[in-house]
């Protein structure tokens, strides 16, 4: 099922049975991030005659589609005129029509789902087909944001059990597009996140690639992050790409690197993420199911995922990151999904740059065997891809990290990566000399001593305050790591920002707390990782 209904309607009727007059389309531009909001003014005759209020859900049918909305009141004439049918951004977007076309308006079903949510936030656990029921609303926006919060907040503090895990996974991957590529291996790798420069899947996927394994990439944008892998990418290519062409390039190539956006896979899960990222949900059972509802979506048969562990990670300890794989491995095997959890070092960034262009600039030097490369991304990007080509039955256990050693020294995987980015649209771009914002401030050391420690999030939060990623050129330049010997007045990191306002931001965040711990060598914490 997918959000927009293609089926041309009937007329649409209004409460009394009469048909509804049509009123004039009308793109509102406000980013509602994720919501349908439709606008009409109070004096608008169908407004008083339908008797609607407002947040209330709408159904908005034109041009043979049809959306629902939450609706918003309004008087001011300069937004929406007694004739006129304002549309969100999302909203019109979804309806897909021109300006001034005529549409119907009508008040929406409510949610079937509703008694179920009530059982969830009563403390009920749930089955199968409520679970379904209510994923099928959400990703048709039949709830509202009160509802959705709801939701959300109801299952985090009722820890779902690994069956209903697996039962809401289920649903999010059968709402929406799935592709099927029609082959028995079709490989994919993903990070639970919280870890800025940790660009891995641009290495690996034009690894996995050159050696002929299909690898069908689709990557998130950055939501409280400094950068996702789409924001990196589209330094280097388009990433907004049709499903038809994105299918193409990856037949062609055996890869891509595309935003998941415009592939409508896993829906209900975007409209989830719009409530959880702004409360800082990541409950393990939302977490599980929104990453392998979509890689079950995209096709992927065996999935590599990577769980960082450390101070100031998602995951902080080693029975925290054992429980969370255990979960991981439940629900994929349930969904037929041949999984490999990596455990992997958290501590610090991983790469030197923090933001678009400053990570894109990394990844390229890893392609180009830079002597500048940093040796930490080089080294992880390996150890996956090496994981993820022991997936291929040809290769024997233990032979895939020097296989994809070769392919990247050989340059395979640089000829793999360039040919991607020219099929999904290449954009200028020089490693030697990267677009950095035009203005920077430089973080120095206080006190000599040995790099101690290195806190993820102020530094992800100092590198978003600097415009990072609206900003492509915006971020944090790391000039020390863990383990490194420093002198006071060393530079620690370099912050790049476009604008005066975004700089002072940042600088007042790096003032306060620079993200850096200086001690001696016996205080540097200990390393559990699985590579």
């Amino acid at each position: 099922m997918t959000k927009i209904d293609p089926t041309p309607p009937a007329a649409a009727t209004g409460t009394n049975g009469e048909d509804a007059f049509p009123l004039v389309l009308r793109r509102v531009a406000i980013d509602t991030y994720r919501e349908n909001v439709a606008y009409l003014h109070r004096d608008c005759a169908l407004y008083r005659a339908e008797g609607f209020q407002a947040l209330s859900k709408v159904e908005v049918r034109a041009n043979g589609r049809r959306i629902l909305a939450t609706l918003n009141v309004v008087d001011d004439p300069r937004i929406v005129r007694c004739n006129e049918l304002g549309l969100s951004e999302d909203a019109f977007a979804q309806l897909d029509v021109a300006n001034g076309q005529p549409a119907m308006l009508s008040q929406a079903e409510p949610a079937s789902s509703i008694p179920a949510l009530r059982r969830k936030i009563a403390g009920e656990r749930l089955g199968r087909a409520d679970y379904q029921a209510i994923v099928r609303d959400i990703a048709e926006h039949r709830y509202s944001k009160i509802e959705l919060t709801a939701f959300v907040v109801a299952t985090n503090q009722g820890e779902l059990d690994r069956e209903e895990v697996y039962f809401l996974t289920e649903a999010m991957a059968q709402v929406g597009e799935r592709l099927d590529w029609r082959e028995r291996l079709v490989v994919d790798k993903h990070c639970i996140g919280g870890i800025p420069g940790n660009r891995t899947s641009m290495l690996v996927v034009p690894i996995i690639a050159a050696h002929g394994m299909l690898c069908p990439k689709t990557s998130s944008r950055a939501i409280t992050s400094p950068a996702g892998t789409a924001d990196t990418m589209e330094v280097l290519a388009s990433v907004e790409l049709p499903i038809a062409r994105l299918a193409e390039i990856v037949r062609e190539h055996r890869g891509c690197l595309a935003w998941g956006g415009t592939a409508q896979l896993s829906p209900a899960d975007d409209v989830l993420i719009s409530v959880e990222r702004p409360l800082s949900i990541d409950s393990p059972g939302q977490m599980v199911a929104s990453i392998l509802s979509k890689k079950c979506a995209a096709g992927s048969t065996h999935l590599v995922l990577d769980i960082p562990l450390g101070p100031t990670a998602k995951v902080r300890s080693m029975p925290e990151a054992q429980r969370l794989r255990k979960l991981f491995e439940f629900v994929a095997a349930r969904m037929n999904l041949t999984i490999d959890v990596v455990i992997t070092d958290g501590r610090q960034p991983i790469g030197n740059g923090i933001g678009p262009v400053l990570e894109a600039r990394d990844v390229m030097r890893v392609l180009e065997n830079d002597p500048r490369a940093p040796n930490d991304l080089r080294q992880k990007a390996l150890r996956l891809a090496g994981r993820m080509l022991e997936f291929d039955p040809d290769v024997r256990g233990g032979d895939g990290f020097a296989i994809a050693r070769d392919i990247l020294d050989s340059g395979r995987a640089l000829a793999k990566m360039d040919a991607i980015v020219r099929a999904q649209g290449a954009r200028p771009f020089d490693h030697n000399a990267p677009q950095l914002a035009r203005l920077d401030f430089e973080v120095r050391a206080e006190a000599g001593g040995v790099v101690t420690a290195i806190d993820n999030l102020q530094l992800a939060r100092i590198a978003r305050l600097a415009g990072a990623p609206k900003v492509k050129g915006a971020g944090v330049d790391l000039l020390r790591k863990l383990g490194d010997t420093v002198a006071t007045g060393d530079v620690l990191y370099r912050v790049h920002a476009d604008y005066v306002a975004d700089l002072e931001f940042a600088r007042e965040a790096a003032r306060r707390s620079a993200g850096f711990g200086i001690g001696s060598a016996d205080e540097l914490p200990h390393l559990f990782v699985e590579f």
